[in-house]
């Protein structure tokens, strides 16, 4: 285990520390201090609201609301006004258990800090999947969710004219708002057929509001002649310095490329292939993992209302599966009253009436994660010279040489080639190399955990640890005489 060195600065002993500040974790500490405890809200984003709420940049506060940033705004109130200690541009990257609790060690504003709860929520929400593609590292290319950060934040398309291409409902919300910020559309291309949304029907009957909403980013699209690929890919990035074009093709039941192909002029792409689960964080603080592709892949063990097995600790969330922001917002909430019964408070009337409430919007989300849930075709996007490690520069024929060695696991793979030991994480690679080796070894991918997670979470400035440490104060004997 690696521990901080004695320079950290130390805050008093915390009721309920909150890490994430997106819809289920800024909902969890609401929920906690309305029953009167202590809460730090922690995130590594400057203001609450997470991915899906994210402020807008204050160079735009005056651009028109969206259902998006009127929801963030609210959230963002209501935090204010519940006097919770929030703290923005904080990443945690080692979590200890302690005697009296947990110490949670941060990097903030480039010092280090160690904060000491009595019950820890984490809330970290999901990063996006790319199935790597060749050229898919090239400049302009961007993932769907990280495009609609740059909507929510700046206000800015990706680019003058841009293909999108990915899974489920998202990629025709990028779309959407490319078109709304003034960006060209080129083509959306996505494996999904109408076949599969039509079979998606019953779950839209319960959310009309959004069903609607989708229905008129659709008719938009088409009204205004962008030609929409069903049950397509785009296959390859063209281009020398950066994005010049995309080569489409068409795919099949299996989502393997099928056929011939064609090419669509763009200098930027926005491409996902589906959200995962960030289970990092509570991997570290000692809660199991178990394999669920309907819920995103791999995801933290957890009971009812977000409990865990491991005493004082509570998930909700993306983090806990891919169940869309409805159910995140209440989730959180349920898990923020287990914190604070956990310490005394008295609320399972309250997580009574809202569990209900929690699997009706799960059951909506979870029909929507489905659309992107992978099928076994998708691997074949990736080519034997594709980067799939982008911090290592790793393709995946280097990968498949350490897989023909032995390395029949992500740990293996890590330890021979460093893949997931760069910046990222592996956030960025980890998935697609536990699908290649299921396949290369013909295992279910519920054979191939990932890497077990090791601190620091995300790199921390060797400055930062070392602070104010002088060699001259070591106490170092002198030498004996000879």
């Amino acid at each position: 285990m690696l521990h901080l060195c004695g320079t950290a600065q130390m805050a008093d002993l915390i009721d309920i520390l909150v890490v994430g500040a997106g819809p289920a974790g800024a909902n969890a500490a609401l929920a906690a201090a309305r029953h009167g405890k202590h809460v730090v809200l922690l995130d590594v984003q400057v203001k609450p609201g997470g991915q899906i709420w994210r402020a807008k940049d204050s160079s735009i506060l005056s651009a028109p609301q969206t259902p998006e940033s009127s929801a963030g705004d609210a959230l963002r109130a209501q935090i204010t006004k519940a006097q919770i200690d929030h703290r923005g541009s904080t990443r945690i990257w080692q979590i200890e258990r302690q005697s009296k609790g947990w110490d949670v060690h941060v990097l903030r504003d480039g010092e280090v800090e160690r904060l000491t709860t009595k019950a820890l929520v984490l809330a970290t929400g999901a990063h996006e999947f790319v199935q790597p593609i060749p050229g898919w590292t090239k400049p302009g290319v961007f993932g769907l969710a990280g495009a609609t950060a740059l909507f929510k934040q700046n206000l800015s398309p990706p680019g003058q004219r841009t293909i999108v291409s990915g899974t489920g409902p998202l990629v025709f919300f990028v779309a959407s708002e490319i078109r709304r910020l003034g960006g060209t559309v080129a083509a959306v291309v996505t494996p999904n057929t109408r076949r599969d949304w039509v079979a998606k029907l019953p779950a839209l009957a319960r959310r009309v509001d959004l069903a609607l909403r989708g229905a008129l980013w659709i008719a938009h699209l088409m009204m205004n002649r962008i030609p929409i690929f069903w049950g397509c890919s785009v296959v390859s990035v063209e281009g020398v310095a950066r994005v010049e074009g995309a080569e489409i093709q068409k795919l099949d039941a299996n989502w393997a490329p099928k056929g011939e192909t064609w090419s669509i002029d763009a200098d930027s792409l926005c491409l996902g292939h589906g959200l995962i689960p960030s289970i990092e964080a509570p991997q570290l603080s000692g809660v199991t993992i178990s394999y669920r592709s309907d819920l995103g892949g791999w995801v933290p063990d957890i009971g009812e209302d977000g409990a865990t097995s491991v005493e004082g600790v509570f998930l909700c969330g993306d983090g806990t599966g891919i169940r869309g922001a409805a159910a995140a917002e209440l989730h959180g909430t349920l898990a923020g009253l287990s914190a604070a019964e956990h310490l005394g408070a008295r609320t399972a009337k309250e997580r009574a009436t809202l569990r209900s409430r929690f699997n009706r919007a799960a059951r909506f989300g979870l029909a929507m994660t489905a659309l992107s849930t992978p099928r076994p075709g998708l691997a074949m996007l990736t080519k034997p010279d594709t980067i799939v490690c982008r911090c290592e520069s790793l393709t995946q024929t280097r990968i498949a040489q350490e897989v023909e060695v032995g390395a029949a696991s992500t740990n293996a793979v890590k330890s021979g080639l460093r893949a997931g030991m760069g910046p990222c994480g592996g956030k960025y690679c980890q998935t697609a190399i536990a699908r290649f080796i299921a396949v290369h070894e013909n295992r279910p991918e519920a054979e191939i955990p990932p890497p077990a997670p090791r601190p620091p979470l995300r790199p921390v400035p060797v400055s930062a640890l070392s602070a104010d440490f002088d060699y001259d104060d070591l106490p170092i004997p002198k030498p004996a005489p000879l």
